[in-house]
């Protein structure tokens, strides 16, 4: 009998197959198929060959082998060449047009409680992921079927006198995004059996403990870039961790000392350098009981001290090997975890006895390099986009000055280098300010620029206000904790003490007896306040409007650098020349979500 064309079907789900055979033969294409295909059809009362009658081998090992055969593949591969004719002719192979494939189903075996691995094993289809990436390959003259829902289109333009370029294309991106997703649940199954720890880790839960199942992952590398050394990460202690650890390596690098950064919720709540402590600051920081203190110690005494509030209960990244020093510093804190690239022996020792021995501690590869381009999945849709490889560096990245003053100094570029990587890792909107080699007050997430100004402004305000005499001269009711400290001086700075009743007492009940401090007036604020200068602030993106560098001179801010591009630029210029600030241009805009 003579066809007008060829088709080989091989399927797991059958929906809609006899329907499609129906229509197959109406158009007078022939039908080969494998196993129960074949059989289906065949009881169903069609014509239907089986693959052997053009392999002239039967299935074997228990149908491991059904399809895999140059009959088959030479049939489907070969392009309408004289040289492809001439090797069919030779083998005598005849072309096939048609394929219609749809693979085991690996996800729902494993899906299954208590399948065992073999189980697993004999879902993984080799054949039928062959028939799909060889007609696939081939899609410019053969059609390839992999999904029952495109059974109707095929049969509508088969029916019309033959299938469209644009339908092949289309099949064939189906069947390569068929066989991808196939792949992935395949290598992910078997990285959690046989590479958990090395290149796979799995978490309690997500974002939320009703989030289950959680893991993370690396593909295209032989192990993850960190090592657990201590304690159980959990998803947001990763976010915080992969987030602030290219902070600290980057800020190290840019400005050539330690860099530390204290991270809640994916955005710093302090980042600063290693610059030593005088005195003063060490009592401010809580840090005047632990003896030489080194860069990295300063580093994260600083970070953490900026904004002790929001500090509370971070994750810690730190630039280089923790010492001892750093790590009491951290034994001292409400924290949930650490990234650095290594730990001196007794800062490892102290660590690990944390939290009940829970504390989590990570090892990151300080030479791992991500790839170029990063995906993320939002409500099923992968999101792509090159990764923010921007380079941020003190000497290269402030020299493109628009403000009529022009005196930036060597620490102005510091502070700015500071603020602006701080930023390229907090969630956006943000705003940065900086002085003394750290971040003083930071606005990170707010929609509105000028909120995000003045939150990081107000966080400024109350660092300063806690260098007060008045603040220094607090003395404490014995055995107060460091964190109820934070909490009374933090009322104290921002005038939010309650005026009576059980939260006043509960305040006042921190003081030693007869030593509860007088408050701050309005007078006295703005007094202490106007001693503080030479801050710098920096921005994710351009200011829009005039009344952001108004707040940020309220500050003491004498730097700005954000990227230019609003419509009131002018307007935002002639202010920072009117308040003799300098106005540096930043030509890369950094958001970050």
């Amino acid at each position: 009998m003579s066809y007008s064309a060829t088709a080989i079907l091989s399927v797991y789900d059958k929906t809609g197959l006899l329907d499609l055979a129906k229509g197959l033969v109406a158009a007078n294409v022939r039908l080969l198929a494998s196993g129960g295909t074949s059989r289906m059809l065949n009881e169903a009362g069609f014509a239907v060959e089986d693959v052997s009658t053009i392999t002239n081998a039967p299935e074997m090992l228990g149908g491991r082998v059904k399809t895999l055969h140059p009959a088959v593949h030479g049939g489907i591969l070969a392009r309408n060449l004289a040289s492809d004719e001439e090797d069919l002719a030779q083998q005598n192979i005849s072309k096939v047009d048609f394929v219609v494939c749809n693979l085991y189903p690996f996800k729902q075996t494993i899906a299954q409680i208590g399948v065992t691995i073999d189980e697993a094993v004999e879902e993984i289809d080799i054949g039928g992921v062959t028939l799909l990436r060889a007609a696939a390959k081939n899609h410019g003259r053969v059609t390839i079927l992999s999904d029952p829902n495109d059974y109707c289109v095929f049969l509508e333009e088969l029916a019309t006198g033959g299938i469209s370029q644009e339908a092949r294309n289309k099949f064939a991106l189906k069947a390569f995004e068929h066989t991808a997703d196939y792949d992935t649940a395949i290598a992910d199954y078997f990285r959690k059996q046989y590479s958990e720890s090395t290149k796979q880790l799995p978490l309690r839960y997500g974002c939320n403990p009703h989030q289950k199942p959680a893991q993370a992952f690396i593909a295209n590398a032989e192990k993850l870039p960190f090592k657990v050394l201590n304690g159980s990460p959990g998803y947001i202690n990763l976010l915080d961790a992969l987030n602030s650890w290219p902070l600290v390596k980057e800020l190290s690098a840019a400005v050539k000392l330690p860099a530390a950064a204290s991270f809640k919720h994916v955005s710093p709540a302090g980042v600063a350098v290693g610059l030593p402590l005088s005195d003063l600051e060490k009592k401010i920081y809580f840090v005047e009981d632990i003896e030489n203190l080194s860069p990295l110690a300063n580093a994260y005494a600083r970070a953490r001290g900026a904004d002790r509030m929001s500090s509370f209960g971070d994750f810690i990244a730190l630039s280089n090997v923790v010492d001892l020093s750093t790590a009491q510093i951290i034994s001292k804190e409400v924290s949930d975890g650490v990234i650095a690239p290594g730990y001196e022996a007794d800062a490892l020792a102290l660590l690990t006895k944390k939290k009940g021995g829970k504390y989590c501690v990570l090892q990151i590869d300080p030479d791992f390099e991500p790839e170029a381009v990063e995906s993320r999945t939002v409500y099923g849709i992968t999101l792509q986009q090159k990764r923010n490889d921007a380079i941020i560096h003190p000497a290269k990245s402030f020299n493109n000055i628009a403000s009529a003053s022009t005196a930036l100094t060597e620490q102005h570029k510091i502070d700015l280098a500071i603020a602006t990587i701080a930023l390229k890792y907090t969630q956006s909107n943000s705003v940065a300010y900086a002085t003394r080699g750290m971040v003083i007050g930071l606005g990170a997430g707010q929609q509105s620029r000028i909120h995000c100004t003045r939150l990081a402004g107000d966080k400024a305000d109350n660092w300063w206000l806690r260098h007060h005499p008045r603040v220094l001269e607090f003395q404490w009711r014995k055995g107060t904790k460091r964190q109820d400290k934070a909490n009374v001086i933090d009322l104290f700075v921002t005038n939010q003490v309650p005026e009576a009743g059980p939260g006043r007492d509960e305040w006042e009940s921190k003081f030693a007896e007869g030593a509860v401090p007088a408050l701050l007036t309005i007078q006295e604020k703005k007094a202490w306040l106007s001693q503080l200068t030479d801050v710098v602030c920096s921005s994710d993106a351009f200011f829009p409007f005039p009344d952001n560098p108004y707040r940020c001179a309220e500050s003491g801010v004498k730097v700005i650098c954000a990227p230019l591009g609003s419509v009131m630029d002018k307007e935002v210029i002639k202010v920072v020349d009117a308040k003799n600030m300098i106005f540096v241009e930043n030509e890369i805009r950094l958001f970050h979500h």
